[in-house]
């Protein structure tokens, strides 16, 4: 008996051992390299750009809040298109609404004194009226110095409420403008002030909603190293073409736009705040239509080429 189970096991070693060396013979099918974009132009320039959404300046749309508190409501999502108005999320009002509370119970207290004091002036003049030596003249100066100071009172009271009020509507962060919404960097019960919010990865402030101009076409701003803007054609010749990274033989025409006419260090694509190196480059915006079945975002890296045109 134990002999036989002795040569199962070998057997099944065996049949063990053959698939194995089997499986591992067999040569996994290899990728072809992706090949690098090449140069479409005769002796066009190189830059690096970055996907963006249309904007008459600036960049994207960084939504920072007017006071800071907990998050208590978040009405959008990425990828939301929103009109100019709508409310993006709301942040705890509760200390706030108390303070307008007790603006209007001030205004309500300074009516009171204003319509009390009108009467003690209406009361001395008809005394007057009747009696010139009835009320002296100090008391009646005094009588309409308090008519004045209510006046005033309740005109403080009323403009610290609009005051209060105007504050409390922030507390609403609504969109300014129409778009759509990038990125929500915030969730409920996370707390924002008007720096930001504390960026978990990045581990600096961040806004709390970045927004984009909705549009059927996106804009790249390329960055030109400073060695090569010698050789930037003419603003009315300039042609350019964009590769998506991951698609090389993906070739997007490029509208010129605008040059911006200040030379910046090259930090960016990287985010990076200093550099050994001080590399600058010139910003470059093109605009472009979205092809279909092309996957484009704004943040993305592309490889554009700058020529001349024919």
């Amino acid at each position: 008996m134990k002999h036989r189970i002795l040569f199962a096991v070998a057997f099944l070693g065996i049949i063990v051992g053959l698939a194995s060396a089997y499986f591992y013979q067999q040569k996994l099918p290899v990728h072809a390299p992706l090949a690098p974009s090449r140069d479409p132009y005769t002796d066009g320039i190189y830059a690096e750009g970055i996907i963006q959404s249309p904007q008459k300046s600036g960049e994207n749309i960084n939504i920072y809040p007017d006071v800071a508190g907990t998050v208590t409501h978040i009405f959008v999502q990425d990828g939301q298109t929103v009109d100019r108005g709508a409310p993006l999320l709301a942040i705890d009002d509760s200390v706030q609404k108390e303070i307008v509370a007790e603006d209007r119970a001030k205004i309500g207290a300074a009516q009171a004194a204003l319509v009390y004091q009108r009467d003690q002036l209406a009361i001395f003049e008809k005394e007057i009226a009747i009696d010139p030596r009835a009320v002296s003249r100090m008391t009646l100066v005094s009588a309409r110095d308090n008519v004045l100071v209510a006046r005033q009172n309740l005109k403080v009271a009323v403009s610290t409420h609009a005051a209060d009020r105007a504050l409390l509507e922030k507390y609403l962060v609504r969109a300014l403008v129409p778009g759509t919404v990038l990125r929500v960097w915030v969730g409920v019960g996370g707390y924002v002030s008007a720096q930001g919010v504390y960026g978990t990865y990045s581990q600096g402030m961040d806004p709390v909603i970045t927004m984009g101009r909705g549009s059927a076409y996106l804009q790249v701003q390329c960055y030109l190293d400073e060695i090569l803007v010698p050789r930037l054609p003419p603003a009315r010749d300039i042609a350019a073409k964009m590769f998506v990274r991951g698609a090389n033989h993906v070739s997007i025409p490029l509208r010129f736009v605008r040059i911006l006419p200040y030379v910046i260090p090259k930090i960016e694509l990287s985010d990076q705040r200093t550099e050994k190196v001080d590399v600058r480059v010139l910003p470059v915006i093109f605009q472009f239509q979205v092809p279909k079945n092309v996957n484009l975002y704004p943040g993305e890296l592309v490889d554009v080429y700058i020529g001349t045109k024919t």
